[in-house]
Formats: structure tokens, sequence, C-alpha cells
């Protein structure tokens, strides 16, 4: 006989610090009750009130003002205020789990709806409820929840924010947040299952797939006791029992692989005492087992789909002979063995091998019964399938075929349904793209009778791409240089997708020149060298640069050009004080009215026109302030001065020349 006890069996912090501050309370001699039972075991409930401590239902149940001890439930923000106006004292033993989502919800706006994931009926939801300031709404399950989103229209575009019960289901968690996320536009999420439950509750499935039985320790009242039995209850026999003296009467002798495991009120004492008599129970069962009962054991009727221990007797070629211990004369076909067509026998079993076998067909008149290990396989592929609901666990399997809805992937010999909306990351991506190839996914729901499972390949690829972009946040910094892909565009930027995490080239970003949507210089798939902007960790964006320094046309002006330099110039615009004109890509200068004529004109198109080249002199370069004035005026007046210059020359040449015929 083997009993395993679960690692996080009995007490949670919250409970524990509960229960110390109850008996501090005691030994300090203050007289003191309890808002409700202190927890939902009875036998610390009794040992409190042995010490003077006892339970009410209500505040005003204290008439003679003895200090009330608040349990780790919590309770509303009424129930305070009403104790202090009695003038009770308080002993406030909420667990911080549960305050941290008092906070959440007394800090938000009256207008924004609060949605709360656990049973109204329950205190802790009641207590929440409490500090709710405006409108709420509670569901226990995913029937209730759908009731709630009858009507989408009332909460698709409000304000929401959802907190969950600290012990409620984690899966039931993950299925209502996928669905009101589809509903919700406005939605803010509030992950508040205390991780103590969640640790509680997947290492029961857990235990409870590797045991024959399963004993669940906890008061009948505990919410969190019955979320743990009803687990259990999944993969083998369990019983829920407060205490050891339950085990009394149970046929425990039967099982020879036990799990225990315990709700978050039951004390390490209980758990102890249960582990002890469990072990005496099971071995005077078991010892009452006489000779003959045994001996009618090798005799008994076996039934299909039952499972057995077969040891391998004989290889032929077609099949193999099992000895499974009873009358009959036991054989697996080949088919039966394995899906290879190829496969031989010998190759896959020796004589004296033990295999773990289900009954197919059994004939009492011939003493032969028909067994099978692929078909076996296939129900282990099932249950661990169906562990995997709880656990969480990331199966990996082939998909096999595209059908209506979704596509159809094969693990452990076990089809997996997914939904086309669970099978990508973007409803955009197509399915046969995934047809024949290894994928990874999640188990979202199992329905055991019909044997269908339903996955989503979409959630494993959510937690990769979460890996990636907490990676790409503790190790980005501004300066560093990507390499990305262009992801989207839209009229103010470019979205580049950095490996998991994107970020934005605002339009001023991609080129040095004005242009007016960023398909001008990038298209969607283009692979795109950047480098970090700005960051902000806060709100998890990131702002990206494109454009190179060396390329600003202002660097380029600087270097190239300086004032007096005569260019040719293209006019971009029209003025009434004068005419802008593009000396290189980027850099516009404007010719002053004053500027374009030696003679008054009345407006700039009196002499120039858009598109036009023209010859100019710069006359002011300011980099810095990116100003550039352009004159057409000051080399036109130049080469006025040039021509003048040019007859006066060649006159004083001639009187030079004709000084000495003169002297002669």
């Amino acid at each position: 006989m083997k009993i395993t006890v679960a690692d996080s069996a009995g007490f949670c912090f919250g409970v524990q610090r509960a229960v110390d501050m109850a008996f501090q309370t005691a030994q300090e001699g203050t007289p003191a009750c309890t808002l409700g039972e202190l927890i939902h075991n009875p036998w610390i409930v009794e040992r409190l009130r042995e010490q003077g401590i006892f339970p009410i239902d209500r505040p005003q149940d204290n008439p003679d003002g003895r200090t009330v001890i608040i349990r780790s439930h919590g309770v509303g923000r009424q129930v305070y205020e009403q104790l202090e106006r009695m003038g009770c004292p308080v002993v406030d033993a909420t667990c911080p789990h549960v305050e941290r989502i008092h906070r959440i919800v007394s800090e938000l706006d009256p207008g924004q709806l609060v949605l709360i994931a656990g049973d109204i009926r329950h205190p802790e939801v009641e207590g929440i409820v409490g500090f709710c300031r405006g409108r709420w709404k509670a569901f226990k399950n995913q029937e209730e929840l759908d009731l709630i989103l009858q009507n989408p229209g009332e909460i698709a575009h409000q304000e929401a924010v959802l907190v969950a019960q600290t012990t409620f289901a984690l899966s039931e968690w993950e299925k209502s947040v996928e669905k009101l996320k589809k509903v919700c536009t406005k939605l803010k999420i509030f992950a508040t299952i205390c991780n103590a439950t969640e640790k509680r509750q997947l290492e029961a499935a857990k235990l409870a797939s590797q045991s024959d039985a399963m004993v669940v320790i906890g008061g009948r009242k505990s919410s969190n006791t019955a979320k743990l039995a009803q687990i259990c209850r999944r993969y083998c026999d369990t019983f829920l029992v407060e205490g050891a003296q339950e085990l009394r009467g149970l046929e425990l002798g039967r099982y020879s692989n036990f799990g225990v495991t315990a709700g978050a009120s039951t004390p390490a004492c209980i758990i102890k005492e249960v582990q002890e008599t469990m072990s005496e129970i099971v071995k005077d069962q078991q010892d009452e087992l006489s000779f003959e009962e045994l001996l009618n054991q090798s005799f008994k009727t076996i039934d299909n789909r039952e499972k057995v221990t077969a040891v391998v007797t004989g290889i032929a070629p077609n099949e193999i002979s099992v000895d499974i211990g009873t009358k009959h004369a036991g054989y697996v076909p080949l088919s039966e063995l394995t899906d290879d067509p190829n496969a031989k026998a010998e190759d896959l079993v020796k004589v004296g091998d033990t295999l773990d076998l289900l009954v197919v067909r059994v004939n009492d008149v011939e003493g032969t019964v028909m067994l099978s290990k692929k078909r076996l396989d296939a129900i282990a592929g099932f249950e661990k399938v169906m562990n995997a609901v709880d656990t969480g666990e990331i199966l990996e399997g082939t998909v096999v075929e595209i059908i209506k809805g979704g596509l159809l992937a094969l693990t452990n010999g076990v089809k997996v349904f997914i939904p086309a909306s669970q099978a990508t990351l973007s409803r955009s991506d197509s399915l046969e793209d995934l047809l024949k190839q290894k994928v990874q996914f999640k188990i979202l729901e199992v329905n055991r009778q019909r044997k269908r499972a339903v996955g989503s390949i979409r959630a494993v690829l959510r937690e990769q791409r979460k890996a990636l972009e907490d990676q790409f946040w503790a190790q980005v910094e501004v300066g560093q240089h990507y390499t990305g892909v262009v992801k989207s565009l839209t009229s103010y930027g470019a979205f580049v997708n950095l490996g998991g995490v994107d970020g934005m080239i605002h339009i001023s970003e991609l080129s040095w020149q004005r242009i007016k949507h960023p398909s001008e210089v990038v298209n969607v798939g283009d692979t795109v060298e950047v480098y970090i902007r700005d960051i902000d960790r806060e709100n998890r964006k990131i702002s990206l640069g494109y454009k190179k320094a060396e390329d600003n046309p202002w660097t380029i002006m600087q270097n190239q050009y300086q004032v007096g330099t005569v260019c040719t110039v293209k006019v971009v615009s029209m003025t009434p004080f004068g005419a802008f004109a593009q000396i290189i890509p980027g850099v516009d200068g404007l010719i002053h009215i004053s500027q374009i004529s030696t003679e008054r004109i009345n407006k700039p198109s009196d002499v120039l026109s858009v598109g036009q080249e023209v010859e100019v002199k710069i006359t002011e370069l300011d980099t810095e302030r990116k100003r550039v004035s352009l004159s057409i005026r000051a080399l036109l007046e130049d080469q006025k001065h040039a021509e003048e210059a040019a007859p006066q020359q060649s006159a004083s040449e001639v009187v030079y020349e004709a000084g000495p015929d003169s002297a002669e």
C-alpha cells in the first residue's frame, strides 16, 4: 500500500495567519468572537469555542461589545462601519490576497462595471461586493457567465474590470477570460486567484491521475475543498472526509495506491491522523481476504472494457498469446498491438514481457478473451488529455485533418479538435499550412462521456510570444539596432515586428523629406534596419528611428554649400511674400519677393512659376534654424557689374597701349 500526501495540503498562508491571530487573542485573555466561523473546519472552531471565542452571524449579535475577529474571507466596507459605530474593537485577519481585491474595486470609478468570478453566496465574494462603488455582476460558472453575456450590448463598450474569488478554479477562470475578451472591448483584467489555490488544484489533479483513489480532507462548507474533490473525481474514486473518524466503514482495502490532499482550512494534525488511520484500515481490510477469496479471483468473470495485466506466453506472426491470471486463454491480434502495418510481433514484445491490456471480447464458451494494447493506450492518452485541462500541460501532436470549423490534431492516440479561432494567432492565417505539421497546444475542455477534447494552438503561441516579449523588454535599451519586418502601415507611421514585439516608426522618422504616407518609403513585408529612439516601459511602447544621420539634408547643406554659392533650384511653392525653391531633396530656400528681380514686381508669379528651374545665389545659410535665403537679384546684379566692368577694362588697356605712340 502507498499513501502520497500532496505537498500543498492543509493551511494556506491566509488561513494560518487568521488562526494564529485568533489563538493569540485567546491567549491574551481578550473576550472575543469571530464574524462567522473562523475557518470551515469544525475541529478548529470547537478549539476556539473551548477558549472562549465563539462565532456570531452579524455584528448586532455582539451586544456586550466583545472584540470582533474578521476571518480571512474578509467583509464589506459597511460591516467595518457598523462595527465602528458600535464601538467594537476589531482584529482584522482578512487575507492579504483578499485585501488586494478590496483595494482594486474600491479605487474604481463608480461608472465602471465590476465582473466577479466567484459564488455570490460565498462570504469572500460578499465582502468584495461590499467594496464595489458602482455596478457589479458575479458568476460562479460558465452557465452564469453565459446568462450575463446574453445581452452583450450592456457591457460590450463599457469600461469593465474582471477580478476573481481567490479560490476560483483556474480552468474556469481561463475559459471566462477568453469569453469576455471577445465581448468586452474595454476590459481590464486582474489575476487575483491565490497562487496557493492554483498550486493546490494542479497538485491534486496530478496526484489523482497517478492514484487508485483520493482522500480529500476538509470541511464540507469549504468551497476550496469542494473544488479539490471535484477535480479529483475526474481521475479516480474520491472520498471527502472532515476527519479520520469518517474513514470507518469505507471500503479502502480494494485500493493499493492512495493520494491525499486537504483544503486550505485543514490543520496538519488532522491530515496526519487521517493518514495513520488509513494505513490501519487498509491493512485490516486486506488481511480479511481469505485464501478462498483469493482463489476465486483467478476464476473471476471478466468484462469487456476491463483493464488487465498480462504476461506474454507465446508469439505468432499475426498475434501474441498472454496469461491474464484467469481461466481464459488470452490473445492480442497484431492489429490490436500496433498501427504499423509493417511491424512484426517478435520485434515488439518478448516472451515474459508484462503488458497492460484492454479486454475487447470475451468468449466464455471457448474460454478465450481478445485483448488490445492499442485501445488501452488510447484510453491512457485520453486520460493524459483530461489531466492537461487542469495542469495546463502543453501537448504535442500532428495535424491530421482540416475539417469544417477547424482542424484535428492527433496526440497519444486521441484526436483533439482545435477550432479555427484557436488554431492561429491571426484569423487571416491559413489552416492548410498546418496540415501534416507537428503543433503544440493546450486543452481547453473535454467531454469524458463522448471522449472529445477541444484544444488551442493559439494559447501556446500567445505564451511563446509573451516569453519573447518579456525577454525583449529585459534587454532592450535606447540606441540598440534591430532588423525587423514591416507589419502594418497607418497614416501616421509604420509598425515593425522586432521578433515578438512591435515598434512604431513615426512618419516623420521615415524620411528626411516631407512625405504624405509611409508607403512612399516602405511596404508591408519589407525588412528594415531600425534603432530604438524611445522606450515607454510602463505602457510597453517602442519608438523607432529609421532615417540615417548621414543622410540628413541639412548636414549635406552644411558640408557642400556656403553663403555665396550659386546653384540651380526648382520652385516648389508660391506665397505673397516670395517663392520657395528646393535646393536639394529635403531643403527648401526662400526667394523673397524683393530678391526675385532687379525691378519692382507686384507678386512672385509675375516672374516665377511652380516647377521652374532658376539660378540663385545663397545669401544666408542657418543650418541650426534650418533657414536658407536665396536671391535671383543678387546674381543678376553680379552679372550686371561684371558686364559694366568689362568695357572699362578694355578702354584702359587701349589708352595704356596708345601712350608710346603719342609720345613719339
